[in-house]
């Protein structure tokens, strides 16, 4: 089976105000349907990593394939376009359109895509709201719904143009424990019943101990599965 995301000794540096390399020859495959958490300290490099996987940095050395499709080297405006097709982001924020309604910001990024008639994407939308529990909100400013609601509107909005994988930096990070725990109730979901491929980079070690794998850094390198 073809890996959802492989990644192949890759290099990072930064050079403001001094060079350090933050990242030290990281390899490593991700299978479709696969639930994997990225954890380490503070400055072990993971979210740096997730940056990198996520096609918004492109100053490195090695590779990056997602379902077979080679990133290195491609230029912004394919990253861009590629990113908004196949990769799926739910943030520690949850990053809604305060002004838009709930359904508008879900309907976003496939919009945009420009696939699919608008009416097809409204239908898609209000299913994955549906299933994510959020039906009789959708019409509402995203400001005015609850924090746990916000963000799986955000999750809603990653799913909707299929994405190969969703990465998340610390999805939970501003949930209290009960919010958490359904947040991670549905990604565990969806990698089960979907195949939906999840990469997270996390500081909750409960979290991190129910994924199917734990990818642990210390100091730019991987020191542990």
């Amino acid at each position: 089976m073809q890996p959802a995301l492989s990644v192949n000794n890759i290099i990072k540096y930064f050079h403001d105000p001094e060079t350090i390399q933050v990242l030290k020859g990281i390899s490593f495959d991700v299978q479709p349907g696969e639930f994997l958490a990225l954890i380490g300290k503070s400055g072990s490099g993971k979210s740096t990593l997730l940056y990198l996987l996520s096609t918004m940095d492109t100053d490195y050395e090695g590779t990056i394939q997602i379902n077979g499709t080679r990133l290195t080297g491609r230029k912004q405006n394919e990253l861009a376009r590629f990113r908004n097709e196949h990769i799926g982001f739910v943030f520690q924020f949850h990053y809604l359109l305060p002004e838009f309604s709930v359904l508008d910001n879900v309907m976003l990024p496939a919009l945009k895509l420009g696939k699919q008639p608008p009416e097809q994407i409204r239908k898609k939308a209000l299913e994955l709201l549906y299933m994510l529990d959020i039906k009789g909100h959708e019409d509402k400013k995203a400001s005015r719904i609850s924090g746990g609601q916000q963000q799986r509107v955000a999750i809603a909005r990653a799913l909707i143009n299929d994405p190969a994988i969703i990465m998340g930096d610390e999805p939970t990070g501003n949930l209290d424990s009960k919010n958490t725990k359904v947040v991670f109730d549905i990604f565990r979901e969806l990698a089960r019943e979907r195949g939906q491929t999840i990469i997270a980079v996390t500081h909750d070690d409960e979290f991190a101990a129910n994924c199917n794998r734990v990818i642990e850094m210390v100091d730019g390198k991987i020191v542990g599965e």
